[in-house]
């Protein structure tokens, strides 16, 4: 497969293996009882020359992320690498050490501690930083701050804990359905199935935790000493996520990107779903870095694949970003005004040849394609101004017209074939698409489907397109897999404050079957001294703090006097034990029953 590209340039390799000190061996992480929730010798057949079934970009990039263990950054920083789809960095400082984002698990989070520790020395956790708020960058905390360690700073970006859980718990078992096809979770690692996802190999499966943050960045400049380190902060809103910063450690010469600079193209939009990116701001703020720190760092790190040594190498990296967002940010909004859509300026724009050949610019996480359709819905929404698509059939409907119209699933499935055979695989897939939804057991078309999945999948540059392609061909041919990760247990939970835990009950109540009933309850928590009202009202349940200016005037249908824990324990399924009731106490029963349990095994590619 020629890719136009320089294959002979081993700068990446040469940084990604720099600065080795060693590794887990073997590269195996596991619960409690013994469940792998880690283990990177599935990907020992990287090691060998890239197979007709793999993009051979796709390859070099997953030999790059493949690299595993304990690395030193710089004097007294270090980073555990390919433990996680992320990387957990420690900074030493007077007394103990400073953790920087702590993977996803706690597992993965304590076996990176831990080797940390057996090279380094058994130095207390003195610090923890979120870098922002997705899961790969936090979930892991409790491994590195385990219950009953000492309160020491926890260091995040403003409107941290809002967006973690906006993104983790409200819409987190849909995300967490879709994260399923783009980490590929449950495809062999192999040649021909899962190699990586482009930003790492894949994701832990094991418990995600929170602890909130006690330290607010709230504005670019900002200084922060931690255990002797001092610290600066770069505020980044609205780039790789909502709540983002960057920072630098002045006196070790480095500078922490994030994820903001990584060496692929990111996403825009990712496929899990999340708020769409400001690519506009995005490239700004990587201008900032440059300006504010190009005079100040020798290195640049981020939390995902290796860092980048030499002030003329990182700026050149965050320069070739730079443009590369604002080139398809700009040239979208160019295209957009000429009337163009979102598919059409994703088939026609390219980037130009200057920042299409540099290799962290490459869309193995990210693609210009479906980044360039994001920039298209963030300023223009869903619809794309044709009558025609306003009021569309939904999926499966539309499928039968097709089935009527080509003369039967047989004979739709016959002309997918030919589309297929004449080299357009990607109509074949609209077609087979549509027969499947028509009929969903029809084997035929499954199973002809599921063909033309694997053949994108194993053509794309992309891991998280080969990913969803490989994903959706397994789950036509054997079903379902639920997901291994739960964003939605106690511990992440706890984390929540009340309103926060009021909205995510919100979402599930069944709105059609509450319409029709009315009540208020008050929680009155009596350790965090907090009168709170939740009302049912037209099948949708809100919530009111009592403050000065909100006060609560009249007597609720139903008060009930907890604490925290009673409160957590009592949303979790457990029952009135050791709380004060005042008025009917069914309400709660009521309340409860009208809840939903979100479904982890939605299907995706049948209907």
């Amino acid at each position: 497969m020629s890719t136009g590209l320089d294959f002979e340039d081993t700068t990446d390799f040469d940084d990604a293996a720099r600065g080795f000190v060693a590794e887990l061996d073997p590269p195996v992480v596991t619960t409690e009882d013994g469940r792998a929730v880690w283990d990177a010798r599935a990907y020992a057949f990287l090691d060998g020359d890239c197979p007709p079934s793999a993009h051979p970009s796709l390859w070099r990039q997953g030999q790059l992320c493949n690299k595993q263990g304990l690395f030193e950054v710089t004097d007294g920083i270090y980073q555990v690498r390919n433990l996680d789809i992320s990387n957990m960095t420690i900074v030493e400082g007077d007394t103990g050490v400073i953790v920087i984002d702590p993977l996803i698990s706690v597992e993965t989070a304590a076996a990176g501690l831990a080797l940390y520790r057996a090279h380094r020395g058994d130095r207390p956790v003195t610090g923890v930083i979120y870098t922002h708020s997705h899961g790969d960058h936090f979930g892991g905390v409790r491994g590195v701050l385990p219950e009953g360690h000492p309160v020491v700073p926890i260091v995040a970006p403003s409107g941290f804990l809002e967006h973690a859980v906006s993104e983790n718990v409200y819409a987190g078992n849909a995300m967490m359905r879709r994260a399923m096809f783009m980490y590929g979770t449950g495809l062999e690692k192999s040649p021909e199935g899962q190699i990586g996802c482009g930003l790492g190999m894949t994701t832990s499966t094991g418990t995600i935790s929170l602890i909130p943050p006690t330290v607010d960045i709230t504005h670019t400049g900002q200084v922060e000493h931690i255990d002797g380190v001092r610290i600066v902060f770069q505020l980044t809103p609205g780039t790789e996520a909502p709540a983002e910063m960057n920072f630098l450690f002045p006196d070790r010469r480095a500078l922490c990107m994030a994820e903001n600079a990584t060496h692929n193209m990111h996403n825009v939009l990712t496929l899990r779903g999340a708020l769409v990116r400001d690519s506009r701001i995005w490239a700004r703020y990587l201008d900032e870095a440059i300006a504010m720190f190009a005079d100040e760092a020798d290195v640049a790190f981020a939390s995902h694949h290796w860092p980048t040594w030499g002030a003329d190498n990182w700026t050149a990296l965050l320069a070739g970003q730079r443009d590369m967002y604002a080139y398809l940010h700009d040239q979208t909004l160019r295209l957009l005004n000429r009337g163009l859509t979102g598919p059409e300026i994703a088939e026609q724009l390219e980037l130009p040849p200057s920042l299409d050949r540099l290799w962290a610019n490459r869309g193995y996480y990210g693609s210009l394609n479906h980044n360039v359709k994001a920039v298209y819905q963030r300023y223009m929404g869903w619809f794309d101004g044709n009558p025609a698509h306003l009021w569309e059939h939904p999926p499966v409907e539309t499928a039968r017209r097709y089935v009527a119209d080509y003369g039967g699933v047989d004979a739709l499935v016959a002309k997918a074939r030919e589309y297929a055979e004449s080299g357009d695989p990607r109509f074949a897939a609209t077609l087979l698409n549509h027969a499947v939804f028509a009929e969903p057991g029809h084997d035929g078309a499954k199973r002809s489907l599921a063909e033309i999945y694997e053949r994108l999948g194993q053509g794309s540059e992309n891991g998280t397109w080969r990913n969803f392609y490989l994903v959706g061909a397994r789950e036509l041919r054997g079903g379902v897999t639920p997901a291994d990760l739960d964003t939605s247990n106690p511990e992440m939970m706890s984390a929540l404050s009340v309103e926060m835990l009021i909205d995510a009950l919100a979402v599930r109540v069944d709105g059609p079957r509450a319409a029709g009933l009315g009540f208020t309850i008050d929680l009155h928590l009596s350790d965090d001294k907090q009168y709170t009202r939740l009302r049912l009202s037209n099948g949708a349940l809100t919530h009111r703090t009592e403050t000065p200016r909100t006060p609560l005037r009249d007597k609720a249908d139903l008060t009930l006097t907890l604490t925290r824990p009673e409160l957590l324990r009592l949303l979790s399924g457990g029952g009135l034990d050791g709380i004060d009731i005042d008025g009917d106490a069914t309400l709660l029963a009521t309340l409860t029953g009208l809840l939903e349990t979100p479904d982890p095994a939605f299907p995706i590619v049948t209907p």
